[in-house]
């Protein structure tokens, strides 16, 4: 396949259509975004990973072009909608690279599909329901499951915040957006209640991923997962935050690359 090759449409898989991208050439890499983003957070990184990978980026569950006309959110279910991908895509040994709420569910698919990526990487991912974690949310204005302050989220975020939103994720409905937010916020508010055994379960080669002064995740909580999993690394960011972690691209880019490269059949 020629490096440069872009492709994009839609998949039907676990009842939903799933958008993505897909570009490059060489062993299969997901790209799993985080939540309110889309697969358009991978752009600026997408050269550096086709000149090794043939990537795949699509928009998880609710978000972007793909639907989900439940309207439920869990990281258990986009896992699966991951397996689906995977499995009507025919994609052999893939890699799996997750971030933020990406990283949550290529988490708990190590856990539940663990016979199928040949490597992960998991970032800004938790598992304890940490004070550090709610104040987190409540200061984000997500103050409850289904519990949304939308002036505190308009206040602190950036100018045409809105506007961005709306196209990111094209609706019929204008404020699609608040709807989106709110169900995110009841996925963002369950406690994930993994045991040690469920850790237990990912044999894939994994690399946490963790930003040094994450906001919401100490480091502490990441070394832990990193002794609960069998064959796991840490790869701590100095000075990045949760949100401004791929400020450090070239750093992050070439610590992920190298991983999958280990892994490269």
């Amino acid at each position: 396949m020629n490096k440069n090759f872009r492709n994009d449409g839609y998949i039907s898989a676990n009842g939903i259509n799933i958008y993505y991208k897909e570009c490059g050439a060489g062993p299969s890499l997901i790209l799993s975004h985080g939540g309110t983003d889309t697969h358009k957070f991978w752009d600026p990184f997408i050269l550096q990973f086709s000149e090794h990978f043939r990537v795949f980026t699509p928009d998880s569950r609710g978000h972007g072009r793909t639907t989900n006309p439940s309207r439920e959110l869990s990281y258990r279910l986009m896992a699966d909608d991951l397996a689906a991908f995977i499995q009507k895509l025919q994609i052999k040994d893939p890699l799996i690279f997750g971030y933020s709420d990406g990283g949550q569910v290529a988490l708990d698919f190590g856990m539940r599909y663990p016979d199928i990526a040949a490597a992960l990487v998991i970032g800004g991912a938790w598992y304890q329901f940490s004070k550090e974690y709610q104040d987190a949310l409540k200061k984000a204005g997500f103050t409850g499951p289904g519990d949304v302050n939308y002036e505190i989220i308009d206040k602190n975020s950036p100018p045409g915040w809105i506007d961005r939103m709306r196209n990111a994720h094209p609706s019929p409905d204008p404020d699609y957006y608040q709807t989106l937010l709110r169900d995110i916020s009841k996925m963002w508010w369950t406690p994930l209640n993994y045991q040690p055994d469920d850790f237990q379960k990912i044999i894939s080669p994994t690399l946490i991923l963790m930003a040094e002064n994450d906001e919401m995740i100490p480091v502490s909580e990441a070394r832990e997962m990193v002794e609960m999993i069998p064959n796991a690394k840490l790869k701590v960011i100095l000075g990045a935050s949760h949100n401004d972690i791929f400020q450090k691209g070239e750093e992050v880019l070439k610590d992920v690359i190298d991983f999958f490269l280990c892994y490269n059949d």
